[in-house]
C-alpha cells in the first residue's frame, strides 16, 4: 500500500482547480499546470543512511513550499511531523511524514504546495472562492 493509495491525500490534491494525477520516477505525483506539487516519496537506501535513526518506516510525501526560508520554518516548527534529507539540500521541498499527520494539517501543507506552484490567476480565483464561503 502507498502513500496515495489514501483516500485523502488522493482526495485533497484533486479537488484543487487544475490539479492532475501522474507519476514523477515512478511513484503518485500530483501536478498542478504541469508543476509537481505534491508526491509520494519512500525514503531511499541514501535517505536512510543520511537519516540513520530518525528515519521514518511510515509513509512519506513531498511537498513544494514556497522558499528555503518557508522550509526552515516548517521543519523548526513541525520537527515530529515534517523532515528532509540531503537530497532536498537547497530545495524548497519537505518530506511529510503521514503517519503523524491529521487532516487539517495534511489539508493545509497540500494546499499551500499547490499555492506555490498554480498559476497566479487560478491560486488567487481559488482563494477568493475559499473566502466566500
Amino acid at each position: 500500500m502507498t502513500a496515495f493509495d489514501d483516500d485523502d491525500v488522493r482526495r485533497l490534491a484533486l479537488a484543487l482547480p487544475g490539479t492532475e494525477e501522474g507519476t514523477s520516477y515512478g511513484n503518485v505525483a500530483f501536478k498542478v499546470r504541469g508543476k509537481l506539487f505534491t508526491w509520494e516519496r519512500p525514503l531511499r537506501k541514501a535517505d536512510r543512511d543520511a537519516l540513520g535513526d530518525a528515519a521514518p518506516e511510515g509513509e512519506v510525501i513531498g511537498v513544494r513550499v514556497e522558499h528555503e526560508i518557508a522550509k526552515r520554518a516548517l521543519l523548526s516548527a513541525e520537527p515530529e511531523r515534517c523532515f528532509t534529507t540531503p537530497h532536498f539540500d537547497g530545495s524548497p521541498i519537505v518530506l511529510v511524514r503521514l503517519d503523524c499527520t491529521g487532516p487539517e494539517e495534511l489539508e493545509e501543507l497540500i494546499v499551500e504546495a499547490w499555492l506555490c506552484r498554480a498559476p497566479e490567476r487560478l491560486a488567487n480565483a481559488f482563494l477568493a472562492d475559499r473566502e466566500g464561503r
